[in-house]
C-alpha cells in the first residue's frame, strides 16, 4: 500500500529557498513515477515537477524551470524538491503524488496516490 508523507513546507521570504521531501512509507517495491503538484488559494491544482522511477528523467512546469530541482533517493521511495529563488506566486499547498509506472507523468489524472499536502508561503 502506497502511503505518501510530505515534509518541509513553511514560510520564507521572496528569493529564499525551501526543500520539500516526500516518502512512500508503504514501500510497495513496485515501480512508481512520482511528482509534485500545487494548489494556490482559489486556483486549480497544477503540475510542478515529476521524476521517473529510475530517477533518470524529470520534467518541470515552465513557471519553475531553472528554480526548482526534483531528485530521487537511491532507495527510490523518496523524492526531494529543492525550491530556490522563491516568488510570492509560488505560495500554495504542495502535494506529492505517485503513479504505478516507470515514466515521467505530468497530468493529475495519471496519478493514483496523493499525500496530504504541505503548505508553502512566500512573503514579498
Amino acid at each position: 500500500q502506497v502511503h505518501l508523507v510530505e515534509s518541509g513546507g513553511g514560510l520564507v521570504q521572496a528569493g529564499g529557498s525551501l526543500r520539500l521531501s516526500c516518502e512512500d512509507s508503504g514501500r510497495t517495491f513496485s515501480s512508481l513515477g512520482m511528482g509534485w503538484f500545487r494548489q494556490a488559494p482559489g486556483k486549480e491544482r497544477e503540475f510542478v515537477a515529476a521524476v521517473s522511477w529510475s530517477g533518470g528523467a524529470t520534467d518541470y512546469a515552465d513557471s519553475v524551470k531553472g528554480r526548482f530541482r526534483l531528485s530521487r533517493g537511491d532507495a527510490k521511495n523518496t523524492v526531494d524538491l529543492q525550491m530556490n529563488s522563491l516568488k510570492p506566486e509560488d505560495t500554495a499547498v504542495y502535494y506529492c503524488a505517485a503513479v504505478d509506472g516507470s515514466y515521467v507523468y505530468t497530468e493529475i489524472y495519471e496519478y493514483d496516490y496523493w499525500g496530504q499536502g504541505t503548505r508553502v508561503t512566500v512573503s514579498s
